[in-house]
């Protein structure tokens, strides 16, 4: 048997010859482009408004500025940017800014390690769930 798939997008695809049974179902997060660009303008904004000292805002801005370097070309490269991402989160983890300033700066943060996919588990392991 053959197979000819072409081009996919999803959060989870299964290509099987046969029978195919799941349990405990799946799921996934497709976060698009777009989202990804909106969620770096927040987070800017969000640090903008965050009261930090100079030296660590200066480094929370380098390190966003890292990420935003890299959603803005046409491959990214996650590994980069999930670097620069798990930084700034312990950075913010750390100076106890996103226990302060909330889900304007956990949002993005999540929106950003939802969109590394298997990168960005140990990131949103970092964050704070609001309910």
């Amino acid at each position: 048997m053959t197979f000819n798939i072409g081009s996919q997008t999803g959060g989870n695809i299964n290509n099987v010859a046969g029978d195919q049974r799941i349990t405990g179902g799946q799921q996934g997060t497709v976060v698009t482009s777009e989202a990804v660009r909106q969620a770096v303008r927040d987070l800017r904004q969000a640090l903008a408004t965050t009261p930090l000292d100079e030296a660590t805002a200066a480094e929370a801005r380098d390190q966003v500025e890292a990420i935003a370097a890299e959603v803005q070309t046409p491959q990214p490269d996650r590994p980069r940017a999930a670097s620069s991402l798990e930084r700034l989160t312990r950075l913010l983890v750390a100076t106890g800014s996103l226990a302060t300033a909330g889900a304007a700066l956990v949002s993005p943060l999540q929106t950003l390690a939802s969109w590394l996919g298997t990168l960005g588990e140990p990131i949103l392991r970092l964050l704070p769930q609001f309910t």
